[in-house]
């Protein structure tokens, strides 16, 4: 009889215990996922990072809450550093990292920035999307031909930017004739400078957020000339425009644009604090894929004009490591490859304003 009681009492502790409790989904019920703006309102780092913290939080088990923190500074130092060295590391605290770090880190080019990016746990990037150099219509330079016989002068956003560091290595290797004029807040700043003839140029990663949404390649190309793209891939509709990858004469000049290359297509980054549970940065990885595919994300985006192109949590990772871990030899030749010889500072703006 004793043995029945203590079988029956087994049996009804079975059936009271939840089937198929999950530890990500009861660490995360009821939790507040922080995301971390490196930017102050209003620029691309702050509208992508808000768009994918409304998602995410919809696929991750538990369904926590997200809560959008702007965080601007150092262009981007302050945001990461406290990511990587005082939030809490529990997978609840996300953040969007500058496109240039990895590169920055590689090539040793930014002495504050010392967190170990390896340290980070990568959970996708929004877009891998290149990077277009453009002119207006009303410039000389309507082709990388052009670029090679005339100075031209092309906007940035700061002398260490991804565009000034492009517009480098197209000086450098292909012998443009570009001049920076660095220090302008934000896209919309430069394509104002373009409009009062400060400039004649700048790049973009989306060609149609020139205009707005439904604007057509055919109006696009009207107001513009498109003159060479980098990235892993051409752009959609704009296979006519050269691609870097495709530039490289040799072995050497191949493996220097790769690098490039893949730097520019680390353009928007999520990433966790270090040393999350390994269970808890599988659980952000599936929920920003779910959140990539899904038909409501897909439709804000668009309605913002914004471009994606997603790649996984471990393919990013993998691209960060082959940069970090590039042979010194071929690190030593990027760097020369990105040396600025010519950009000045844009008057009357004050740099590191930036708002993207």
């Amino acid at each position: 009889m004793q043995l029945f009681r203590l079988l029956l009492l087994a049996i009804a502790a079975l059936a009271a215990a939840p089937a198929g409790a999950d530890p990500v989904a009861d660490f995360y019920r009821g939790k507040q996922i922080k995301i971390y703006i490196r930017a102050a309102p209003g620029g691309n780092y702050d509208v992508y990072s808000r768009l994918i913290g409304r998602h995410i939080v919809r696929f991750l088990p538990g369904g926590p809450c997200v809560l959008p923190i702007n965080m601007p500074g150092g262009g981007g130092l302050v945001a990461l550093n406290y990511v990587a060295n005082v939030a809490p590391r529990d997978g609840t605290v996300l953040t969007m990292i500058t496109q240039s770090f990895p590169m920055d880190q590689a090539l040793g080019l930014d002495k504050n920035l010392k967190v170990d990016l390896r340290s980070l746990n990568w959970i996708g990037n929004m877009s891998d999307t290149g990077t277009i150099f453009f002119t207006a219509k009303s410039s000389p330079t309507r082709t990388l031909d052009d670029a090679r016989r005339r100075e031209t002068i092309v906007a940035a956003t700061g002398v260490g930017s991804i565009m000034t560091q492009l517009a480098a290595v197209y000086n450098n290797m292909l012998g443009t004739r570009f001049k920076v004029i660095y220090g302008y807040p934000s896209g919309p700043d430069m394509s104002l400078a373009m409009e009062r003839g400060e400039v004649e140029g700048r790049s973009t990663s989306n060609p149609q957020a020139l205009i707005g949404p439904g604007a057509g390649k055919a109006e696009i190309v009207a107001r513009y000339n498109f003159l060479i793209q980098t990235g892993i891939r051409k752009l959609p509709q704009y296979e006519e425009v050269p691609l870097l990858r495709d530039l490289a004469g040799n072995d050497e000049e191949r493996k220097i644009f790769d690098f490039v290359s893949a730097a520019v297509a680390v353009s928007r980054p999520i990433v966790a604090a270090p040393q999350v549970p390994p269970e808890r940065v599988a659980a952000l990885r599936r929920a920003f894929d779910l959140a990539m595919r899904d038909p409501d994300f897909v439709r804000e985006a668009q309605l913002q004009a914004l471009e994606i192109s997603p790649m996984g949590g471990e393919e990013l990772t993998g691209i960060i490591r082959d940069m970090l871990d590039a042979p010194p030899a071929v690190r030593a030749k990027i760097a020369k490859a990105i040396e600025i010889k010519s950009a000045e500072p844009a008057k009357g703006i004050k740099p590191g304003a930036a708002a993207e």
